[in-house]
């Protein structure tokens, strides 16, 4: 207000607040040729003598919901490339790379779909990266920065074969989220996949991305409609093995405890050490790591009680 106070010594506290404006703001952000900082700032001004003033600065976040319809859109690539020159060519190198979705946020792992085929006589290497596009805008002029801030490398292909990406994971380091909205400072991610080629200029193929600040929630099962999906467009998916697949049940998981101890076969005696080597390991890697089923026998062990058993026939 415009009314002065008279202050006795001592410590005296002011609380402040201050409403943000409705409209959207930009989000915090420093970069390599400019920034948008938000500061509070208070001024003490006194008679006679300069005023003082003290600020701290404010971070502000323009939230992005990964979980809009245009993010959540697959994202499809492909590109082929003529390895040589002229009269000199030695095959093409074709790369197609899909991704579930537009948009992501920190700590996602983005999975990656791809088909690399290598008709050329030079071995390749496919790569992946994640990079971030700055662009300042002022005065009429326009600068760029790039700068690559996640990799991941895939395997040698050699000449004749081709490799599937079968969704291979790129991780999103914490990075700023993406800057859409500003008329001076531009903030773009895009997913680049590309395959080194000795000699030749590297195949690329770059899919925008978007970092959000709201997660995508329940897309779960979209996601398995998704890859479905792709796996029809690209039948390489459905001929490739899980990583990590998943080992049977325990015979104990799914009997009772009285039933389990029935028919648990005591162990064998100790064997000495040049008839164990003698015979395959797997064997008995195998015979230790799941127990047998129970001997099938046609006379129940526990019959009911009954006088006379009679005796059972089959007739083939």
């Amino acid at each position: 207000g415009e009314e002065n106070l008279i202050l006795l010594d001592g410590r005296h506290e002011f609380p402040f607040s201050f409403q943000l404006p409705q409209e959207p703001l930009v989000t915090s952000f420093t970069g390599k040729y400019g920034s948008i900082q938000y500061y509070v700032k208070a001024v003490l001004e006194r008679p006679a003598v300069p005023d003082q003033s003290v600020q701290t600065e404010l971070q502000v976040i323009s939230h992005i919901d990964v979980s809009s319809p245009a993010l959540l859109t697959p994202v499809l690539r492909s590109q082929e490339k003529m390895v040589g020159c002229w009269f000199f060519t030695s095959g093409p190198v074709s790369l197609s790379a899909k991704i579930e979705r537009k948009g992501y946020c920190n700590g996602e792992a983005i999975p990656i779909y791809a088909e690399i085929e290598n008709c050329s006589s030079r071995l390749i290497v496919p790569k992946a990266a994640i990079f971030q596009t700055q662009t300042y805008l002022a005065s009429g002029k326009t600068k760029t920065f790039r700068q690559m801030v996640a990799n991941v490398r895939g395997n040698h292909i050699a000449s004749g074969s081709t490799d599937t990406w079968n969704g291979k994971t790129l991780k999103i380091p914490p990075v700023s989220p993406s800057i859409l909205d500003c008329c001076i400072i531009r903030v773009e991610y895009s997913l680049a996949v590309y395959i080194h080629i000795p000699g030749a200029k590297k195949l690329m193929i770059e899919m925008p991305l978007v970092i959000g600040t709201i997660p995508c929630i329940g897309f779960s099962s979209r996601n398995s409609s998704i890859t479905s999906q792709f796996s029809m467009d690209m039948s390489w998916l459905a001929l490739t093995m899980p990583e990590h697949p998943e080992a049977p049940p325990n015979y104990a998981d799914v009997v009772s405890e009285e039933e389990f101890s029935r028919h648990v076969p005591a162990y064998p005696p100790p064997i000495d050490c040049e008839e164990q080597l003698c015979c395959p390991v797997f064997a008995y890697i195998q015979e230790f790591r799941f127990q047998p089923p129970p001997l099938y026998s046609e006379i129940d062990p526990h019959p009911a009680d009954v006088e006379e058993v009679q005796p059972v026939s089959f007739m083939l």
